[in-house]
């Protein structure tokens, strides 16, 4: 076990060193959450808000998994949208609407009011791979609009790209300028604090063992235990975890990002000139976004094998520079990378394991915000109000009968279908 964050950019600028005790003892707490990542933390925070008396279990530190290291885009929605209109019809797309902004009006709220310094800045893109997808896009922002929900989008036609980005790959592009990007540690180690402040217990490195439902829920770690009325397992991808609704649900994917050296701003006001986080719109994407210093911080090469890459600046910067060749010769001072969880029908799975154990996880890249969606949902939930997790309950899910290491290879042979099809 290792309680030192990820060797990455985010680890060296953060902001915030507080430490929390491992657990001791026998601790009660109304609800007891398993997960000290943006899951976990957002949801503490919301039920601290109701009153709730709340604990923590995180087995390494705030923040080290994929919620202190990911891309930092803050993107409305969620991911598997029209799997969830499929499924629900009218109620899933009031659903939708109702949550679209949901995550990123909680994060901004806090920010605010909690002075939490991450970075914050509004305005998110996507770019168009090839030409048929700036099609899907015009037909995407019309029906927004018609619904009365596309006020911050904005379509960039292909001969006005050079106004947005410095490359000549994409064929158009959609902005939503009520999305955006932001510094992910912080953010996370932020509202920790904030959560602290309101009597919610953090434990660090203290991972969890046990959890049991049934009349009296608990969950046991190595030197104590939790006895709580309600038990959240809160973006966990440990496999011993993912039983009962979970099993064969869960898959980790490696995702990577490297970090430039800070670029002056004669290259920031071509390559990127209102400084948008950027997503293409291929299946196998590549994101990108600059950071508060003028760094590039640019991700993907999605790996579905679960083996990490040898060499994750080799393994980046030949793409990086094919979408910028005005990079050809920075340095990049940052590699780093890891597991995020995904779910075949690209739905966040939210629901209960138990009546009193609740879940959530694989957000498939949007969890900056779909995690502050999921939190909210379950603290509702917990607090009497079940209507949305409802709703996310009725979801199917798509589950591969076999062990993760077979599925994984599954995965990967699909996916290379879906990336052999983006380069078509």
């Amino acid at each position: 076990m290792s309680a030192t964050h990820i060797n990455s950019y985010y680890a060296a600028t953060a902001n915030d060193d507080t430490r929390y005790p491992a657990l001791r003892g026998t601790i009660t707490a109304d609800v007891c959450i398993v997960g000290g990542g943006f899951s976990g933390i957002a949801t503490a925070l919301s039920l601290a808000e109701r009153g709730y008396k709340v604990v923590v279990l995180e087995a390494q530190r705030v923040g080290w998994g994929a919620s202190g290291r990911n891309g930092g885009q803050m993107i409305a929605g969620i991911s598997g949208e029209h799997r969830v209109e499929k499924q629900l019809g009218e109620a899933g797309r009031k659903l939708l609407s109702d949550i679209r902004y949901l995550g990123n009006d909680i994060i901004e709220d806090r920010v605010s009011r909690h002075q939490i310094r991450c970075d914050l800045k509004r305005g998110w893109m996507e770019v168009a791979a090839r030409p048929r997808h700036m099609e899907a896009m015009r037909a995407y922002v019309e029906e927004r609009r018609a619904a009365g929900d596309g006020d911050g989008l904005e379509l960039v036609e292909p001969g006005d790209m050079r106004g947005v980005i410095g490359s000549e790959l994409y064929h158009g592009a959609m902005v939503d300028r009520r999305s955006g990007h932001l510094h992910p540690l912080n953010l996370c180690l932020g509202e920790a604090r904030a959560a602290a402040a309101l009597g919610v217990e953090i434990f660090e490195e203290s991972p969890v063992t046990e959890v049991v439902g049934g009349s009296k829920p608990y969950a046991v770690t190595a030197n104590g235990r939790v006895d709580a009325a309600s038990i959240v397992l809160a973006g966990i991808m440990d496999p011993s975890f993912q039983t009962g609704p979970l099993h064969g649900l869960l898959f980790p994917t490696g995702s990577y990002i490297v970090a430039t050296e800070p670029l002056p701003e004669s290259i920031v006001s071509k390559i990127n000139p209102q400084d948008l986080a950027v997503a293409d719109s291929n299946v196998v994407l590549d994101y990108f976004r600059l950071s508060a210093d003028k760094r590039l911080l640019f991700g993907g090469r999605c790996n579905y094998s679960n083996r990490d890459p040898r060499d994750i600046r080799a393994t980046l910067r030949p793409r990086m520079v094919e979408v910028f060749p005005q990079l050809a010769d920075v340095t990049l001072d940052y590699a780093w990378g890891g597991k995020i969880d995904i779910v075949l029908t690209r739905v966040p799975a939210i629901g209960r394991r138990e009546p009193n154990v609740y879940y959530m996880q694989g957000y498939c890249g949007h969890g900056v915000n779909t995690t502050h969606i999921a939190g909210q949902i379950v603290a509702e939930a917990i607090s009497g109000t079940m209507e949305k997790l409802d709703l996310f309950e009725k979801i199917r899910h798509i589950r591969l009968p076999v062990g993760q290491f077979l599925g994984n290879q599954l995965l990967a042979l699909g996916m290379l279908y879906y990336r052999l099809k983006d380069l078509v």
